[in-house]
């Protein structure tokens, strides 16, 4: 990438999170990626350029280890000119949310990573392609012995947040989405996942089009008519004969299709991984549902009492995923006291940050020290800092996207190499991969703990709350009921 050569106008917005703004080249198939920083910022180029190495080589040497070389794309660091950053940064400012201008692209270290812009990787010349991204979220319910509010064990962390977002104005209605039970790998729960986030996407779905966002991320009240929109993208690619009736039965059966491929690329076998085969960490012993999940509530309601968990293959993205997930073996409030620990001792000993990799390097031995699965505590710094590192990789693996493209083909022209995906009308070469894989950082752990007290004490006080206003009305309804029995 020549950067006295670049030009403004050959990149698009692509979107942004909290901490990252990234831009798409509109005919190569790259995007460039900015950390974000408040107006106020203090950081210097070198410090820029040293924590976008970091995300590199954590990618490479760490997660690349869980997920498989094929499926996580590392990226490289890149210089720019800073002209060419003060034009982007002009251009694109009209197209970002303005819930997200609260912090700055950054156009002045003259640092970006480059990667490669998944939502098009398999664009042939003649052939579109589809790409639907999801952030799944955690998979299981805590099993520490750390955790001191049952309801923990019982009602998933995502269900409960939830009700805060709500709450607090972010999102309008709640998702009937539970990643429980996404990751349960049963088809039928699998199934009702993935069309609870096409009813809710909040921000855990977003699908492309030939790399241009379709769908995600609106929080409007027409969502049907989001969805008849949508399908009329998702048609061509599903029933390319366009022999299917127009309405709701449309939707309904186009919708029907695209899950059943989400479904079967998510349970499709990857490449192999250092840590895929690994007994890295013990299989939960709580429940494998989630009290709160639509699904669940559903099968209580029809008389069923037990939840059909078929388990995912050991070779799929979502096992790996969930396998990272529950490097979380104490829950925050089983690492939080450790963090304590690992704090008072660099209170004592400031220079010693560097010698623990609190901040890197992320390498072979960093990537070693994960692997320590024990839960006896020895009292000692070592092992409270391993568990906060288990724990901050975990974190990242919560937070991950998975993302899935599409690329329909003709019987002739499928290759053998590439795996497969077939549906009633249609056939499709694809290819999973992960990102959003930057390690949390270390001094968001006394916010985590803050937030997951928050998020368990407002969702015990809302559903109390809600519990004694039914019980008010079945009472007020008794007494009007005796009442006019006492007239009579």
């Amino acid at each position: 990438m020549e950067a006295e050569k670049m030009d403004e106008n050959e990149w698009r917005y692509h979107g942004e999170g909290n901490k990252s703004l990234v831009v798409s080249h509109r005919q190569r198939c790259v995007v460039l990626r900015f950390l974000k920083f408040p107006p106020n910022r203090d950081k210097t180029p070198e410090e820029i350029f040293q924590h976008l190495q970091n995300i590199v080589y954590f990618g490479k040497h760490i997660m690349k280890q869980f997920f498989g070389e094929k499926y996580v794309h590392h990226g490289e660091v890149v210089q720019l000119s800073l002209d060419f950053l003060k034009q982007l940064c002009l251009k694109i400012q009209s197209e970002r949310p303005e819930s997200r201008c609260d912090k700055d692209m950054d156009a002045l270290s003259g640092y970006a990573m480059c990667l490669p812009n998944l939502t098009r990787l398999h664009v042939v010349e003649h052939r579109p392609i589809l790409c639907v991204e999801i952030k799944p979220k955690c998979g299981f319910l805590p099993f520490s012995s750390h955790v001191s509010q049952e309801i923990k064990h019982k009602v998933c962390r995502y269900c409960m947040h939830q009700h805060l977002k709500v709450a607090k104005g972010k999102w309008k209605r709640q998702s009937k989405y539970c990643p429980l039970d996404l990751f349960s790998g049963n088809k039928q729960r699998m199934h009702f996942a993935l069309r609870s986030l096409l009813q809710e996407a909040q921000n855990n779905l977003k699908i492309f089009k030939n790399g241009e966002l379709i769908y995600g991320c609106k929080d409007n009240e027409d969502a049907l008519s989001d969805l008849n929109e949508l399908t009329c993208h998702l048609k061509p690619f599903f029933f390319p004969s366009n022999g299917l009736v127009n309405g709701t039965h449309c939707t309904r059966t186009v919708l029907k299709e695209l899950i059943h491929v989400i479904t079967m690329a998510l349970l499709s076998s990857t490449d192999a991984c250092k840590a895929g085969d690994m007994k890295t960490v013990p299989s939960s012993q709580g429940r494998s549902f989630c009290e709160a999940s639509a699904f669940s509530k559903e099968i209580a309601r029809n008389g069923k009492n037990k939840m059909e968990t078929s388990g995912l293959p050991k070779e799929c993205l979502l096992y790996k995923t969930l396998q990272a997930q529950m490097l979380d073996m104490l829950d925050i409030e089983g690492v939080y006291p450790l963090y304590n620990r690992v704090e008072q001792y660099l209170e004592e000993f400031p220079k010693e940050r560097n010698v623990l990799q609190i901040d890197g390097p992320y390498n072979e031995s960093f990537y070693e020290k994960l692997l320590d699965i024990s839960t006896e505590d020895d009292g000692t710094v070592a092992y409270a800092l391993t568990k906060v590192q288990q724990y901050r990789v975990a974190m990242t693996a919560k937070d991950c996207s998975i993302m899935i493209a599409l690329s329909p083909c003709q019987q002739d022209e499928c290759a053998v190499q590439r795996p497969l995906v077939l549906t009633s009308k249609s056939r499709f070469t694809f290819s999973v991969s992960v990102l959003d894989l930057d390690l949390k950082p270390y001094e968001s752990i006394h916010h985590q703990y803050k937030l997951d007290r928050k998020i368990v004490n407002f969702y015990l006080k809302n559903t109390q709350a809600k519990d004694d206003s039914v019980m008010s009305n079945l009472l007020k309804e008794n007494e009007d009921c005796t009442l006019l029995l006492h007239k009579m």
